[in-house]
C-alpha cells in the first residue's frame, strides 16, 4: 500500500485505534480471528459451556464511557452464511457491545460482494484517519497499515456509508432467524 506506515499489533496499534475523538468505524470481513485473549472463551462457547463475560468488562466500560461523552463506535460485520464458529461467538458476544452503546451491524457476504465492499478489515477514525488491518494465514493480527492518502480515506468513507446503509443492526439481523435456530447456535438475543 502506498503512502502508509505499518504499525505492529500491540500497544502502538491500540493507541492508534483508540485515538478517535468523535467516531470510530470498523469493517470486519473475516470469518475467523485468532486472538489469544479470546481463544479459551471461543472454545467454551463452541463446546456449549457456560461463558463468563467478565473478561469483556474493560472494553465494555470504554465503549460506555465514550458513548456517554457523545462519541460513537460502529462496526459492520460481513458474515458468511452458514456462520463459522467464530461468527456465532461474535454474534452472541455482541449483545454486550450493543448494550454498552456500540452500533454493530451485519451483512451477508454475498450482498457485501454485490455492493463492492472491501475484502479486508479496516478502521476509519473521525473520517480522517484510517488503517487497514493485516492478518496472517492463521487469522492472527500482525498489525495495520496506517493510510495517509486522502483519496483512500474518502474512498473508505464511501465504503463505510454503503455498508452502514445496507447492513442490519444486530437485533434486526437476528430477527431474520427463528428462535429455535438461534438457540441451536447458542445465540442470545
Amino acid at each position: 500500500m502506498t503512502d502508509s506506515t505499518f504499525v505492529s499489533a500491540g500497544p502502538e496499534f491500540v493507541q492508534f485505534a483508540r485515538s478517535y475523538q468523535h467516531t470510530a468505524y470498523r469493517l470486519e470481513v473475516r470469518d475467523n480471528y485468532a486472538d489469544p485473549g479470546e481463544a479459551e472463551h471461543v472454545r467454551k462457547f463452541v463446546a456449549g459451556q457456560p461463558g463468563d463475560d467478565s473478561w469483556m468488562e474493560d472494553w465494555m466500560g470504554l465503549i460506555l464511557r465514550r458513548t456517554l461523552e457523545g462519541q460513537r463506535i460502529e462496526r459492520v460485520r460481513v458474515v458468511t452464511e452458514p456462520w463459522s464458529d467464530y461468527t456465532r461467538f461474535g454474534l452472541n458476544l455482541s449483545r454486550l457491545n450493543t448494550a454498552a452503546g456500540e452500533d454493530i451491524r451485519y451483512i451477508a457476504r454475498d450482498r457485501a460482494d454485490e455492493l463492492g465492499l472491501p475484502t479486508y478489515d479496516y478502521w476509519l477514525l473521525d473520517s480522517h484517519k484510517m488503517c487497514i488491518l493485516r492478518h496472517d494465514d492463521q487469522d492472527v493480527l500482525l498489525g495495520a497499515d496506517v493510510i495517509h492518502d486522502p483519496a483512500v480515506l474518502v474512498e473508505h468513507a464511501h465504503y463505510r456509508d454503503v455498508a452502514r446503509r445496507f447492513a442490519l443492526p444486530r437485533a434486526d439481523y437476528l430477527g431474520t432467524f427463528d428462535d429455535e435456530f438461534l438457540r441451536k447456535n447458542n445465540i442470545n438475543k
